[in-house]
């Protein structure tokens, strides 16, 4: 598909027949012909071909093609809503930690890092079929889903004081227990505060470089200060309830008098019966991710303090943020209307990307007021992430940029040409705890270039940069 350069690292879609908006996605000039190699440009316009869509669709430098909308894409509308355009792994996102350990390479040897990546492992279930024997105490899957990581920490599991530092203070309103498909519950009840498999990821890492001296001092970040991240989701309760409710949606379009382009963007007015259910099921999938990572966090504040006690340091562990990735929410956006300047109500679809929200916007929680939200963007395995924040001009995106690095190869190729060897000298020193055969999928060579990623949006003026983070070692499972 053709592009038309619109702005800096900006480019607009050809207008192609049945789009009802423009299409627009924000990406280097070296980085368009990996454009080329996938359908996310064609599923991006056909994004745009929706009835109810808001100008513009919109693609993240980190775009690639995705379950309906591509991955890295931003939908808004008014009033319809898509499974697909949230994504499988509902509320998948990152949290970031601090510490008051400060990297030294005589302290956090090879061996140190290799033992405590060991102890992660074993007290915190990983990969595709990772389940505790039994949920936690005192918790039922019913009142996670409704209430959040504002119900676990009420049951002793983190602090209070973590809510302002997690998107929608880590409980989405709306959720249904009953909402969710039998089977979506029966493959999610033992999950809660497990990691997952794929991009999924617990990273030792240490601040190798500050950009905003100011910003990172009010956030408690520090150059060669060691951090934790968090990245996962709702698992296989988030996987089933888009399968099914795709499903549904699809077989309900006649019904409905709504015509989609492919059944990955099946989507409904949310009034509708099936529109309201799948909103309900997706905020209770929302509400067990931020669960889930305030567990897994909890988990990993236990196993740091024990394991450095042995070596006589007391661990101080604090949440910077936690952002979602996957989710649809309603948030009030500026729009023209009749050549006049509006804030309206509309629903705002992210998908493999992160909210950005500048200093002063009123959906900030009053501890970012006067700085923006932390924007947390990890690279991919054994490459660099990123702290950032937004700026005004992000209003362009409905305050929205990139989630990573964005894939290159799907998973089977990566698996078929990355050889052991480029896999080895990608790493570099960064230690992992699988051997390669079973994560080559997630190799860095697998994934774009993370510091073009962030600079496209950084030189569009919508992000700026404050601190850089690089792996130490990392933590997944397959």
């Amino acid at each position: 598909m053709r592009l038309k350069n619109i702005g800096i690292n900006k480019w607009e879609l050809e207008e192609i027949p049945n789009m009802k908006v423009r299409a627009v996605v924000y990406a280097k000039e070296e980085m368009l012909p990996q454009l080329a190699q996938d359908l996310s440009l064609q599923q991006l316009a056909e994004a745009a071909m929706l009835p109810g869509v808001t100008d513009p669709v919109i693609g993240m430098p980190d775009i690639h093609e995705g379950f309906g909308l591509p991955i890295g894409g931003v939908m808004a509308t008014s009033g319809l809503i898509s499974a697909g355009a949230v994504g499988m792994d509902i509320n998948c996102g990152v949290r970031l930690i601090r510490t008051n350990l400060s990297y030294d390479n005589k302290f956090f040897t090879a061996a140190v890092l290799r033992s405590l990546t060991k102890k992660i492992e074993q007290k915190i279930p990983v990969g595709l079929g990772g389940k505790r024997k039994a949920l936690p105490a005192k918790i039922t899957l019913e009142e996670v889903v409704a209430g959040g990581a504002e119900f676990v920490i009420n049951r002793g599991y983190g602090s209070p004081s973590d809510l302002e530092s997690i998107e929608e203070g880590g409980k989405l309103a709306g959720a249904r227990f009953e909402a969710l498909t039998p089977k979506a519950i029966g493959r999610g009840e033992n999950e809660i505060g497990t990691l997952g498999s794929g991009n999924h990821f617990i990273e030792i890492q240490r601040i190798e470089e500050i950009f905003d001296t100011d910003l990172a001092s009010l956030w408690g970040l520090a150059l060669n200060q060691i951090c934790f991240m968090i990245h996962c989701g709702s698992r296989a309760l988030g996987h089933q309830t888009c399968t099914d409710y795709t499903e549904i949606f699809w077989k309900a379009q006649d019904k409905y008098k709504i015509k989609v382009p492919r059944q990955g963007l099946a989507a409904l007015p949310i009034e509708t019966q099936e529109g309201q259910s799948y909103f309900a099921a997706m905020a209770a999938s929302v509400n067990f991710a931020f669960a889930n990572r305030q567990l897994i966090m909890f988990d990993l504040e236990r196993i740091l303090k024990e394991f450095f006690a042995n070596q006589g340091v007391g661990v101080d562990f604090r949440l910077v943020y936690d952002v979602a990735h996957n989710i649809a929410k309603w948030e009030e956006h500026q729009q023209t209307v009749n050549s006049e300047r509006r804030a309206l109500k509309i629903l705002v679809h992210r998908k493999g990307a992160t909210r950005a929200l500048p200093p002063n916007h009123p959906l900030l929680p009053k501890k970012f007021e006067n700085t923006g939200q932390p924007v947390i963007i990890p690279g991919s395995m054994g490459t660099a992430s990123y702290v950032a924040v937004g700026t005004p001009k992000a209003a362009e995106t409905f305050f929205s940029v990139n989630h990573g690095a964005g894939r290159t190869m799907s998973r089977g190729e990566a698996f078929r040409t990355i050889s052991q060897t480029q896999f080895k000298e990608s790493m570099g020193s960064v230690i992992y705890n699988l051997p390669y055969k079973r994560i080559a999928d997630e190799a860095p060579d697998a994934y774009k270039n993370i510091d073009l990623v962030i600079n496209t949006l950084v030189e569009a003026g919508l992000t700026r940069k404050v601190v850089k983070l690089k792996p130490l070692a990392v933590v997944k499972g397959d």
